[in-house]
């Protein structure tokens, strides 16, 4: 699996996603925001909220890095959910699409507005 699926598979289906998984996107997602402003009254709320967690299982999940983590985790989504997974490509030249309800290709620009079948896995 590549970056752009893993991504686009954790990004659309993250109700699907494990608990601790979705605690580790939030540990990770939070914890870019208040790079850029470290304020401790932040920190100490997204805590209290549970955004941020100093849970060793949530820890080692993301360390070995934010994309190791999301391609872990879409594997992770597609062999427990596989009936539930759809991959939204052109019908024209295959890639994936932006979003699964996207209708026009971003790669080669072709439109298929009146279909309405959906790529598997």
């Amino acid at each position: 699996m590549d970056k752009e699926t893993a991504h686009y598979i954790v990004t659309y289906f993250f109700h699907l996603l494990p608990y601790k998984e979705k605690l580790a996107w939030k540990k990770y997602s939070t914890i870019l925001k208040l790079e850029s402003n470290q304020n401790s009254k932040g920190m100490r709320m997204y805590k209290s909220k549970g955004w941020i967690t100093d849970d060793l299982e949530i820890q080692t999940l993301l360390e070995k890095g934010y994309e190791n983590f999301e391609l872990e985790t879409a594997k992770k989504i597609v062999e427990r959910y596989p009936t539930q997974i759809f991959l939204n490509t052109c019908p024209k030249c295959g890639k994936l699409t932006r979003t699964p309800h996207a209708k026009q290709c971003r790669f080669c620009s072709y439109t298929w507005h009146n279909a309405t079948e959906h790529s598997t896995l």
